[in-house]
């Protein structure tokens, strides 16, 4: 196999310095057109590759930011990644996705060193609590802000939509509606994100003076499954709900199919509201009411606060949480005559 050519190989070929070589494959200073072309020709020829790391590891900036995701399955993921790709090459950035079930792994870890080393900064999205990588995170101050993670304090800036008063809006709406007993489909703990939720839930029932019963919160895992077999479970209840709020909008297109399965119809029987508002919500039948999540306003400022962290911010502490929006749809509706 062939050596890898060098820099200085580069150069020699373009008849430039390694300086001039450098300024013009980095793209950085001024180098005359005619020496550039030389140059990117020779590099071509010679097959030259820079090192990225090698170059990082100089302090030299990669332009690059890191997307570490845990298991990117949901939906909502690819709605919190779009806008943050666009407001990354906005200001100039590249983003580079890394996708694994847990970070703090043996392999992965090794993995998760190197990526952190080649990329300017991280953001990081709906990480796991127990996640041991957060303490390494945390420990070594690495330029990183956390993204829709609830679950507990990090010394490190998050953002987060307003989960709990989301959720809470939601149940008032279904408590507007006349319904009295409202299924909870929670999701996996993991985030925080779906106990915040679960939080807004029993606050909104208490303070309309209605005593939880836990026998109407069930786990749907945030998947569209998981989702119709949770609501199978609330309408095999002796005294089934009338209402089910559901923690994102997958689980809730599983239980609008769990309800129809069973012959019964959405609102008139039962009515069910999501959160998220990710686009499929719109054009399901009956469409979904939801909690809107504020996605592109959320990554524009989870990519500001990364890149003040990159030009010299410390890194600390601070959680910065966007509202959410009730968006009613056809979904929800009077509670039926009991």
């Amino acid at each position: 196999m062939r050596k890898a050519s060098k820099l200085s190989e580069v150069a020699k070929l373009a008849g430039v310095s390694p300086i001039t070589a450098s300024r013009a494959i980095r793209g950085e200073g001024y180098v005359s057109e005619g020496a550039r072309e030389r140059i990117m020709a020779a590099a071509a020829q010679l097959n030259y590759t820079p090192d990225a790391l090698a170059r990082r590891m100089r302090g030299d900036k990669s332009k690059l930011i890191g997307v570490f995701v845990n298991n990117y399955g949901p939906v909502v993921l690819h709605e919190i990644i779009r806008p943050i790709g666009d407001e990354a090459r906005r200001r100039g950035y590249d983003l580079l996705v890394y996708n694994a079930e847990r970070f703090d792994r043996p392999g992965r870890m090794a993995t998760c060193d190197m990526l952190s080393k080649l990329c300017d900064g991280m953001l990081v999205l709906m990480p796991s609590a127990d996640d041991g990588y957060l303490d390494v995170i945390e420990r070594q101050k690495y330029r990183c802000v956390t993204v829709s993670f609830d679950a507990r304090q990090l010394d490190l800036p998050s953002v987060v939509p307003e989960n709990r008063a989301g959720a809470r809006a939601a149940v008032e709406h279904l408590l507007a509606l006349g319904h009295r007993r409202i299924g909870f489909i929670a999701g996996n703990p993991a985030s925080g994100q779906s106990g915040e939720r679960e939080l807004g839930y029993l606050e909104a029932l208490r303070g309309a003076g209605i005593e939880p019963d836990p026998a109407l919160v069930v786990n749907g895992a945030f998947v569209q499954p998981g989702g119709f077999a949770a609501a199978g479970q609330l309408l095999a209840l002796d005294s089934p709900p009338t209402g089910i709020f559901a923690a994102n909008d997958e689980m809730a297109f599983g239980a609008i199919d769990a309800i129809s399965s069973k012959g019964l119809k959405v609102p008139d029987d039962i009515s069910v509201i999501g959160f998220d508002d990710i686009p499929t919500s719109s054009y399901v039948f009956p469409t979904l009411s939801t909690i809107r999540q504020p996605f592109e306003t959320m990554a524009a400022r989870a990519v500001a606060e990364l890149v003040e962290l990159i030009q010299g911010r410390p890194v600390g502490a601070v959680r910065i949480a966007f509202p959410t929006r009730l968006v009613v749809r056809n979904s929800t509706g009077p509670a039926r005559a009991a």
